[in-house]
């Protein structure tokens, strides 16, 4: 029988480090990654037959579960007529148009291929706009993997204890401005040193890439105000959040316009993609109709255009999804919050819609500072007794939990009598 262990191996002898993403491989959390077969709802069944509650959800596109029915079936149907054209079809249109309507912020949208390369565009299209070369991101948020964006990031990057990439040159990194999540005051003082400078703020509306932390009461209208006042863009990095918190994104939900999104993850519904969108004025910029360059061989791509219109349309015409999304993931947050305080732990649980996370040891969560006080090796031991288990969490403390409409009571349930024996066998109880 095939393992885990032995494809571990064989992969490491070809691609760097085994996996095609440092966080898949483990390193934060000890032991060899799984590698898995095949999928549906939500669950997981590895290459050795183990099945596992799935916590993942593939980063995040599987809002609806694995092997969603309909976006089968319309991958399938797009593939029968051709994997790619290289020119362009109605259905870039279609998904376009649907964005556009979902999106209070989104004006208009360019398709691209990942994350990574929507929120370097969009930085790109902010200086262009404004005639500026810097821009503030937030300590411990992550974008991509763009030169520009490695500086205090996320998620793998704090993982792997390379919160700084080396590659990153010091003349890229000289135009990245650093603040503090959900501090104004921290913001100001950075737009003041740098005025007339700044082109564009860019933030996760609700940071994932440190664990789920939610926006203070009056933080992200703040930044708002802030932009306005200094003739800077505000760009909200929805990779996460689009689609997920509700069906206009994080800006919707919390009633806030930016002058940029950037997209990923659910409008794609599980294949390769990225997007970028905004006012008409600052797309306008793009190229062909205006000076920024912008290509890509596979943008708009039409196996990943089916799927995420076929996921998208679904998301907009039953809004009810998300209320569901939210008592399901409340209804989990408060069977772990029980679990923890039975056993006397000081836990910060942090939830956002269909967002959850905790990290161990300290009161609150606000930004990456009170991320990184947490006890990741508390975390380890979790990790490893809930995947003990059949439950699959994140491996990494600085991860956020997704919930898909298919986790059943029954499987949350499951997952809550997982944590309180995992509980029991860390804590000798």
């Amino acid at each position: 029988m095939t393992t885990s262990k032995a494809l571990f191996e064989r992969a490491q002898m070809y691609i760097p480090g085994g996996v095609n993403s440092p966080v898949r491989a483990f390193k934060s959390v000890g032991g060899t990654p799984v590698f898995f077969r095949e999928a549906k709802g939500s669950v997981l069944v590895d290459v050795e037959g183990n099945e596992y509650v799935d916590y993942i959800g593939s980063w995040g596109p599987m809002i609806l579960g694995h092997c969603h029915p309909p976006v089968l079936e319309a991958l399938k149907t797009a593939a029968d007529a051709s994997t790619s054209f290289g020119g362009p079809t109605a259905l870039e249109t279609d998904i376009a148009e649907l964005i556009c309507g979902m999106m209070p912020g989104v004006e208009k949208v360019r398709m691209v291929n990942s994350g990574t390369e929507a929120c370097m565009s969009a930085i790109r299209v902010a200086r262009a706009f404004t005639h500026r070369e810097k821009f503030i991101k937030f300590e411990g948020c992550y974008h991509g993997h763009s030169d520009a964006f490695l500086i205090k990031a996320g998620s793998g990057a704090i993982t792997l204890g390379v919160p700084n990439s080396p590659g990153v040159t010091s003349g890229t990194a000289k135009d990245t401005l650093l603040a503090r999540y959900n501090d104004l005051a921290d913001v100001e003082e950075v737009l003041n040193k740098n005025k007339g400078e700044v082109a564009a703020i860019i933030i996760e509306p609700v940071a994932g890439n440190m664990g789920c932390i939610p926006p203070k009461q009056g933080f992200l209208e703040g930044l708002r105000k802030l932009c306005d006042a200094h003739g800077a863009l505000l760009i909200f990095d929805e990779v996460m959040t689009g689609f997920r918190l509700s069906e206009g994104g994080a800006h919707k939900r919390f009633n806030i316009q930016p002058d940029m999104v950037c997209m990923g993850k659910i409008i794609g519904g599980g294949l390769p993609v990225g997007a970028f969108g905004g006012r008409e004025d600052i797309m306008n910029m793009v190229a062909p109709l205006g000076p920024v360059y912008q290509a890509g061989t596979l943008s708009g791509n039409p196996l990943a255009m089916s799927c995420g219109y076929t996921l998208l349309k679904e998301l907009n015409e039953h809004p009810a999804i998300f209320e569901e999304l939210e008592e399901k993931t409340a209804y989990l947050e408060s069977g772990m919050r029980n679990v923890f305080d039975k056993y006397q732990l000081k836990v910060c649980l942090n939830r956002v819609g269909s967002m959850l996370s905790f990290h161990f040891d300290v009161d609150e969560v606000y930004n990456f500072d009170d991320a990184c006080a947490a006890d990741a090796e508390y975390f380890k031991k979790v990790f490893h007794g809930m995947l003990k288990r059949g439950v699959y969490l994140a491996p990494s403390a600085f991860e956020t939990l997704f919930i898909s409409r298919t986790h059943s009571k029954e499987l949350l349930d499951k997952t809550i009598l997982a944590l309180d024996e995992t509980l029991q066998e860390i804590e000798g109880a």
